[in-house]
């Protein structure tokens, strides 16, 4: 089908703002949403005319198959103010494709373009005065779409909803995070809907994650589901090792979500004469490497944390710790950069930036 539509963008506005009642010194991820969200259904084979209406709760049929078959993708985005009022995207033409991308594994209808970006700037351009100036601040960004039709019979639906919320946002992760190599579950699996944003893959997690954290881990570096010898993600996040010098991260697959990060932090490490290998990566490899010395950091990445740091890891249940952190760790040099072209403060060569 297209990916273009022509109705009109329908707009209700709140009476009175909430953001002067919100403290943003002591925010909890995700839990405080802005004044206003946009969604558009699909039904009768189309997408119907987009609203932004204020922040409300929804009705939606108990026999709804997003409940029943988990028919839901997402996305995660952010945008940010600097210190002149302005406000910033951060690549979003790779999250319009990606959730596009994810929808389509699960047989759910693409979203137009034109619609997705209309609505999301009008949105982002509503909602500004949540986002507060400052590096580490941001709007946490929303896209979702779910299954609608009230029926509970085993197929695709036939009526969708795609939504936009907005969450006020600090640093997501704070410190460094101790994790479990994966030796028994795995996140997906070849042939699945690991590269998909899917809802499932996320509840998936929460188990095996619960196991660790009961251990006093916070996260899981997960390993391929054939053999379990080769690294593959680290929690939510794509994760990334450096031997030596060298950055070494998985290659995306049908198991491994192409993180607009992983790619973005790939792309500065080339900018910034740092080498990085895009290969697989079996665990024994970093084990020697750690019990030699040349494993000097491996850090996740992701939206919501952009890099998160790992002091240490388990596998076979030997512990094996990393050097500390520092300003000259490539995770600290690679955060930086990355923070300041997303926050307008460094030259953004690559075009990564839209002003809205």
């Amino acid at each position: 089908m297209s990916n273009t539509a022509n109705a009109k963008l329908q707009i209700e506005k709140v009476k009175e703002s909430r953001v002067s009642s919100i403290d943003f010194s002591d925010l909890a991820f995700g839990k405080t949403f802005t004044d206003h969200m946009f969604y558009c259904d699909y039904k009768n084979g189309a997408w119907q005319e987009p609203k932004i209406v204020p922040y409300q709760p929804m009705t939606i049929d108990p026999s709804a198959r997003v409940f029943h078959y988990g028919q839901a993708v997402f996305e995660g985005m952010k945008a940010y103010k600097d210190d002149n009022g302005k406000v910033f995207l951060f690549r979003p033409d790779q999250n319009f494709k990606r959730i596009n991308k994810s929808a389509a594994r699960l047989a759910i209808p693409e979203f137009p373009e034109n619609y997705f970006f209309e609505g999301l700037k009008t949105l982002v351009n509503m909602d500004k005065a949540w986002i507060q100036p400052g590096v580490g601040n941001s709007l946490y960004l929303r896209p979702f779409v779910i299954a609608i039709d009230s029926a509970i019979a085993a197929a695709p639906s036939e009526s969708y909803r795609f939504m936009i919320i907005c969450a006020p946002a600090k640093a997501y992760y704070k410190g460094t995070v101790r994790v479990l190599i994966a030796e028994k579950f795995s996140r997906s699996a070849s042939g699945g809907v690991g590269f998909a944003k899917a809802a499932g893959n996320y509840a998936a997690q929460f188990y095996p994650t619960k196991l660790a954290q009961d251990r006093g881990y916070q996260q899981v570096i997960w390993t391929d589901a054939d053999t379990h010898t080769y690294l593959e993600e680290a929690g939510t996040m794509n994760v990334f090792f450096r031997i030596n010098d060298t950055l070494i991260t998985a290659p995306i697959s049908d198991r491994i979500l192409d993180g607009v990060t992983r790619k973005s932090l790939i792309q500065l490490a080339a900018d910034n004469d740092i080498p990085c290998e895009v290969r697989p990566i079996k665990v024994s490899e970093i084990v020697e490497a750690s019990k030699d010395g040349s494993l000097k950091e491996i850090f996740g990445a992701g939206t919501a944390a952009v890099i998160s740091p790992i002091s240490a890891f388990e596998f076979q249940e030997q512990v094996y710790e990393l050097p500390e952190v520092n300003e000259h760790s490539y995770s600290s040099r690679l955060k930086s950069k990355m923070l300041n072209i997303q926050h307008n403060l460094a030259e953004d060569k690559n075009g990564w930036r839209m002003e809205i």
